[in-house]
């Protein structure tokens, strides 16, 4: 059987927008952990900490809707990748330098607004430089890149810490250095891309019209209802600490985490590519469900260390596929936009899906939240069960 790297020589584009996402989560993973720490030592309180992360958050979310249209409507995804990463990369040096929270709010803003510009634009770019059998092993080499430098991140912040106490400025400082290196591997590597069409859609609101109405948009409708019941991880954190787990074993279950997502996703995508890739999804959300089930009734610290190697699993078959999806089912003139409402949708029902979960553990217990985020995971999985029955809907 031939293996994922001997089945497809991964295009160079897909190659250096790896490259590019291992360097930047590398550097915002050791920035964003270490912001409410240092936020406090700036005399903030802790509503102005939580009014900060939503406004950038939302921002991001808001901005992939737009950035998405504009790419497909100028042709220019290639550009706004890069100012998307730059404005990220040249902003992460100026936290060292911050005095008060409000000046932290305005950068923090521009580096989520550079997010909010680069996602869908790049997403669109990975799948137009992929031929289309192998965009699944595509996104999940770009996912495993970004999933790895989410653990090297936090490892090498906590090495500087540990060298300099409770110096977060000097944390802020060398994590631009791999931001500012990924810009030269994007000028560098990011070249020679297929021409795209452009879309005719004359703003976003009619642009996105047209895409719900076809089988992108059922398929966006199965994506929100399993994100609903897609709750924040810190919640598995939490679930660790009930049974056991001492407090200085969590970032080594969340590193372990990102390792293995990372180990796990470039195969992940092959088999998206090889064996269907909404049968494959469908599996990953199945997966998902086992996974939060056991949550909701695991006892002992082992169980919670199997779970979380599960958990890697699930990443592993979703991630690549879901992207790989959004351009099977989108015209090739809009795939931007597609990306856009994607990573829209994600977003904006993450909030609701943290706080349902939250209210469910407090009035009902654990084994009631994670239940019903497994049941909400098995109804998406069915939905897509009804998707891959209709004529036309993909491999």
């Amino acid at each position: 059987m031939k293996t994922p790297f001997r089945a497809l020589k991964i295009p160079r584009p897909v190659l250096a927008l790896g490259a590019v996402s291992l360097m930047n989560d590398t550097s915002s993973e050791m920035v964003f952990p270490l912001l409410p720490l240092f936020l406090r030592s700036l005399g903030a309180p802790p509503a102005l900490i939580g009014l900060i992360e939503g406004l950038a958050e939302t921002t991001a979310s808001l901005l992939k809707l737009f950035s998405g249209w504009l790419a497909d409507r100028v042709g220019k995804h290639r550009a706004l990748a890069f100012w998307g990463y730059a404005l990220a990369a040249f902003t992460r040096p100026l936290l060292a330098f911050a005095t008060a929270p409000v000046q932290v709010l305005g950068l923090r803003f521009i580096d989520r607004f550079g997010k909010g510009i680069r996602t869908a634009p790049r997403d669109a770019l990975i799948a137009v430089s992929t031929a289309p059998e192998n965009r699944g092993l595509a996104f999940g080499y770009h996912r495993a890149m970004d999933n790895l430098g989410a653990a090297i991140g936090p490892a090498l912040a906590t090495l500087i810490l540990l060298l300099a106490p409770e110096n977060y400025r000097l944390v802020f400082l060398v994590a631009a250095v791999p931001a500012l290196l990924s810009l030269g591997v994007f000028g560098w590597g990011v070249r020679h891309l297929p021409s795209m069409p452009r879309s005719q859609a004359k703003h976003p609101l009619s642009g996105a019209r047209g895409l719900m109405r076809g089988r992108f948009g059922a398929y966006l409708g199965c994506v929100l209802v399993f994100t609903l019941g897609n709750s924040s991880d810190a919640f598995l954190l939490m679930r660790a600490q009930d049974v056991g787990a001492p407090a200085a074993i969590a970032p080594l279950l969340w590193m372990g985490l990102n390792l293995l997502r990372s180990a796990f996703s470039v195969y992940g995508g092959w088999l998206a590519d090889r064996h269907g890739r909404l049968r494959t999804l469908r599996w990953g959300w199945l997966c998902y469900a086992l996974v939060y089930a056991g949550f909701g009734y695991a006892s002992a610290l082992w169980q919670m260390v199997g779970l979380f190697a599960l958990y890697a699993a699930f990443y592993a078959l979703t991630e690549g596929a879901e992207r790989a999806l959004v351009a099977e089912f989108a015209p090739a003139e809009q795939s931007g936009q597609a990306y856009g409402l994607f990573h829209f949708v994600v977003g904006a029902a993450a909030l609701p899906a943290s706080v349902l979960f939250g209210w469910l553990w407090q009035v009902g217990g654990a084994h009631v939240a994670f239940l019903t985020g497994a049941t909400l995971a098995c109804l998406a999985a069915l939905g897509l069960g009804v998707s891959a029955r209709q004529p036309n809907a993909g491999n």
